[in-house]
């Protein structure tokens, strides 16, 4: 069924257009200009900061810096940590980090030393002259080099991030128990940049975005050539949003969705508002896991149970089948080798393409954006995946959400939870660390919970 296609590089690096001051797709933006290039880190995927995410990072650094003010347009790499962690990209360069300490329950943002010459003019709180580090003036006229010492600070300050400046220079550190460990310094000169929106974005990226429609649309055509059947998988999150409306384009609308009954009650609404052909239903999820215990990263039997096998009893009947999918490399280590077409190895008789396997998030939101596509409002409120409310999947910071908007949801999952870990022994307090979602801990957890 598959037709051998060249398949299109891991993107690892971000353009950015220095003159509009806009990421870009690709390596010219609409202007005329070129880019220039920014690294990303593994696994290389970026999303648009949307307003949750944007009024946390503004908070943080009105709280920890005095600043009132953030660009409009923020991207997130995630990389990887003990639970969220994004480097934060604006203004061309490496902007701060954003991380979440699940024990404390806590975020935290410090500013990178790129951030400096657009944000220094701005800082009010917590920036130090280089004469209150003791011993720290004396290294920089003897020439040494201070980036990655730690200094006592003369002057008060509490623990986390710290700008610092002197004579026309900068840097950045962070403070603790009264030291100051210095993380870059450097020259800084103050620039006034233009402050574009999501919509300046998209203009700048049209051109990118039709190619990578056509490419797509093309794709699912030419592989749907010789299928009997062809149908799109929809989950109610941007992906597979956004590969919906690809295969319309491409002449197919044959979709179903599994109701996996932990489903979150906005996606559940917001799939409701979609013409969906076919919806399933998975088993009993409660039952379940009372046999299994909780699903974990490294035991996620749920899936079967819940939506595979749903799927593979509904297509049974069918024959031979071609499933359009919105997987993508860089939504997990896991997917990065994603095929073009593969079988489904649960049900063989199945099989699944995706289209915008090489596309990262930030092109998806572009594209659903650019086609005025309604998306599930979950991201707006700060979440980066929208599937099972208690998918093992999902950061610690992202089950805050539950707590908040579905307080009844939550302690009913943290009551079984707690009793699971009672009954064999464990501390049920451990389960606010996160702990349960490894049956066997990854050495990043071991001493957190």
């Amino acid at each position: 069924m598959s037709i051998r296609m060249r398949e299109p590089p891991v993107k690892k690096i971000l353009y950015w257009c220095g003159k509009c001051n806009v990421p870009l797709l690709g390596k010219t933006c609409g202007c005329g200009s070129e880019g220039h290039a920014i690294p990303l880190l593994q696994p290389y995927d970026i999303r648009p900061a949307l307003q949750s995410d944007h009024r946390l990072i503004a908070r943080l650094l009105e709280e920890r810096h005095g600043i009132a003010k953030l660009p409009s347009v923020l991207l997130l790499n995630k990389t990887g940590g003990m639970d969220r962690k994004d480097l934060v990209i604006a203004n061309g360069g490496r902007f701060g980090w954003l991380s979440f300490d699940p024990v404390h329950r806590s975020y935290e943002f410090e500013l990178s030393f790129e951030a400096l010459p657009s944000m220094l003019p701005f800082i009010t709180k917590n920036i130090l002259e280089l004469g209150y580090l003791r011993g720290a003036e004396e290294d920089v006229l003897q020439r040494r080099r201070i980036g990655g010492k730690k200094y006592p600070a003369t002057r008060k300050i509490p623990d986390g991030g710290v700008v610092l400046r002197w004579n026309g220079h900068g840097g950045v550190g962070v403070s603790t128990d009264g030291n100051v460990k210095v993380k870059e310094v450097g020259n800084v000169s103050p620039v006034i940049l233009p402050d574009p929106g999501w919509e300046d974005v998209i203009t700048r990226n049209r051109q990118h975005l039709k190619n990578l429609e056509r490419n797509a649309v093309r794709f699912i055509r030419q592989q749907a050539e010789k299928a009997h059947c062809v149908n799109i998988s929809f989950s109610g999150g941007k992906d597979s949003t956004a590969v919906r409306e690809l295969a319309r384009r491409a002449g197919f609308e044959d979709t179903y969705y599994v109701d996996t009954g932990m489903e979150f009650p906005e996606t559940l609404e917001f799939v409701r508002a979609h013409p969906v052909k076919t919806i399933l239903h998975g088993g009993d999820f409660w039952r379940e896991v009372n046999r299994h215990g909780p699903p974990t990263k490294d035991d996620r039997w749920c899936c079967e149970h819940l939506k595979l096998s749903p799927v593979k009893k509904w297509l049974s009947g069918k024959g031979e089948c071609m499933t359009i999918q919105g997987n993508r490399w860089c939504e997990s280590f896991a997917r990065a080798g994603l095929a073009p077409a593969s079988k489904n190895p649960y049900n063989p008789a199945q099989t699944n393409i995706s289209p915008i396997r090489n596309w990262r998030a930030l092109e998806v939101f572009l594209y659903i954006w650019w086609r005025k596509l309604p998306v599930n409002p979950l991201y707006e409120r700060g979440l980066e995946r929208v599937g099972c409310w208690m998918c093992p999947a999902m950061l610690e910071s992202e089950f805050e959400y539950v707590q908040r908007a579905h307080p009844e949801l939550y302690h009913e999952w943290i009551a079984f939870l707690k009793e699971w870990i009672r009954k064999r022994g464990g501390d049920p307090e451990s389960v606010t660390s996160g702990a349960w979602r490894w049956k066997t801990l990854p050495p990043k957890m071991r001493g957190k919970k």
